[in-house]
């Protein structure tokens, strides 16, 4: 359905609750806080699923929407999430009670008795903040998180998917008066002293693979520990790959518990490589040039099978 469509919907019903994916990262969490109060100012009763997953960057745009223990939801919508397996366990039983799904990526699965899914939008937060104009008056409230979720999904407008409708958003949202020079320097222009020693260790130990053009940056769990680093320093670490000169292809393994590693693939517009269909291959999805998926095994098993799959659909 379309965002007026959508908007439409919503007005018609009130104890919504709505949720984040697993990981939660700057766009799905941005998109829920500026969904939330947009409903709010209508006088509807809605909160956001509590995330045990998200950080501390993030928290500070969803905390003050989580749903109390006793919220009995009427209505559900998911913002952000493309596929069952991003449904952390809370919110995987909503999964049969979705009425709308709101999502941006080519790989979202189909799911929610309505959808309104844009592939062509580089942060799902410029198909909230159209929703969210239907639904009323786009307010600082409402455009801060808004603006963290645009920004932070298109690497503060960097990535090659963001579009002239992408700043427009943004410029919509500036218009409002947020603070945007404090959401860009707490995501863009922070580092604290364990991420620049886990960066220097992930750096160190790059493996190369076509001749220079692909690398490998694995995060075992032992480098954590040594760094002493903790779910925030991790924000947005799977952009690091595509820095290194001549690299165009970039898979950064993190290692979740013994054994599991969450992959996150990312690759450049030149179309050698698409990470949405490699990442299939080994049960994810994503975008054409930012996928991600979660594979078990060794590290040199998991990196053999992202190999593999890479090499099955690259064009060169």
């Amino acid at each position: 359905m379309t965002t007026r469509e959508a908007a439409e919907l919503l007005r018609q019903k009130d104890n919504i609750l709505i949720l984040t994916h697993r990981r939660p990262d700057g766009d799905t969490t941005g998109c829920a806080a500026a969904l939330c109060q947009a409903l709010r100012q209508l006088g509807k009763t809605a909160c956001v699923l509590p995330n045990p997953d998200i950080t501390g960057m993030n928290r500070v745009y969803a905390e003050a929407y989580w749903a109390p223990a006793d919220f009995l939801p009427a209505f559900v919508v998911s913002v952000d999430i493309a596929a069952r397996s991003l449904f952390f366990p809370a919110a995987e039983a909503y999964f049969d009670r979705i009425g709308l799904a709101i999502d941006h990526h080519p790989s979202f699965e189909g799911f929610g008795a309505a959808q309104c899914v844009d592939a062509s939008r580089a942060a799902c937060g410029e198909i909230v903040y159209e929703i969210c104009r239907e639904l009323g008056e786009i307010t600082r409230e409402v455009a801060l998180p808004l603006y963290a979720a645009v920004a932070t999904d298109t690497g503060c407008f960097l990535y090659a998917n963001t579009t002239a409708n992408t700043h427009r958003v943004a410029a919509a949202l500036l218009d409002t008066g947020i603070s945007f020079y404090t959401v860009n320097k707490r995501h863009f222009r922070t580092k604290s002293r364990r991420r620049i020693a886990l960066e220097a260790e992930l750096m160190g130990g790059a493996a190369f693979f076509h001749e220079g053009r692909g690398v490998f940056l694995a995060v075992p769990l032992e480098m954590l520990a040594r760094t002493g680093a903790v779910e925030d320093d991790l924000e947005d670490i799977s952009s690091l790959a595509l820095n290194i000169e001549g690299v165009d292809c970039g898979a950064v393994l993190r290692e979740l518990t013994p054994g599991e590693w969450k992959l996150s693939l990312r690759t450049s517009d030149n179309g050698r490589v698409n990470a949405t269909t490699a990442c299939q291959l080994l049960g994810g999805g994503g975008h054409a040039m930012a996928a991600g998926a979660t594979v078990r095994g060794t590290l040199e098993q998991v990196e053999s099978r992202v190999l593999a799959a890479v090499d099955q659909v690259k064009t060169e």
